[in-house]
């Protein structure tokens, strides 16, 4: 599910590879933007969106009146969410749940594109259900709210390593995910196309080599 994307982006969405993606944001910049392989419960369903993000800290018992998860939801994405990706970020734990199939249920109503976390999330086979897509950790049994707490929306948070800026566009798939940023979109995407026509192109020169025959300047 991608939303209301741009048309550019949702026709070469379709034509280009994560990996394709990642090369291209290498070739544009020298910071990390690769996400290393997730899981879902619905592996065959990427995601694609802007990033609107929730900060997740460890827990703390003296806090007095913190925000909940719906009020931090509702600040995230206004004014508009559909198409959007909730980006949930580990707080230091990534193997606690930081959300359930009945919590994330707000990501169905509105139309977001998905949810991608570095944490685990619970209800997988309530999530498949879902139009959405969701990528994390893994899935988890325990409640994990004595472990981390939602704290902040819309602030820049790391997500596998990886700096999310509101507004970014995360794109996760089987293979692993990148994070563009919002500015950089068309140059990358376009960046990714002819990153797929050299590899065609390779592919082609690679299918000629003669086991005789030196090869110089391929790949």
């Amino acid at each position: 599910m991608t939303g209301d994307l741009p048309a550019d982006l949702a026709v070469q969405l379709h034509q280009v590879s994560c990996a394709s993606l990642v090369d291209a944001m290498g070739r544009r910049h020298n910071h990390r933007a690769h996400l290393l392989p997730l899981v879902s419960p619905a592996p065959g369903r990427p995601l694609f969106g802007p990033a609107a993000t929730i900060t997740f800290l460890p827990a703390r018992a003296d806090l007095d009146d913190p925000p909940d998860f719906a009020e931090l939801f509702y600040r995230a994405v206004r004014p508009a969410p559909q198409g959007q990706v909730l980006v949930l970020s580990s707080g230091g734990y990534p193997e606690a749940s930081h959300g359930g199939g009945t919590k994330l249920s707000r990501v169905q109503n509105h139309r977001l594109a998905g949810v991608v976390s570095d944490g685990r999330l619970r209800d997988f086979a309530q999530l498949a259900g879902y139009d959405f897509a969701t990528w994390c950790r893994g899935e988890a049994t325990r409640w994990g709210g004595d472990t981390v707490m939602p704290y902040a929306a819309g602030q820049p948070v790391a997500l596998g390593g990886v700096c999310v800026m509101p507004g970014d566009y995360v794109y996760v798939d089987a293979s692993g995910g990148v994070v563009i940023p919002a500015t950089d979109a068309p140059h990358v995407f376009a960046q990714a196309l002819r990153i797929e026509e050299e590899d065609k192109r390779f592919a082609g020169q690679i299918r000629s080599e003669r086991p005789s025959t030196p090869q110089r300047g391929g790949i």
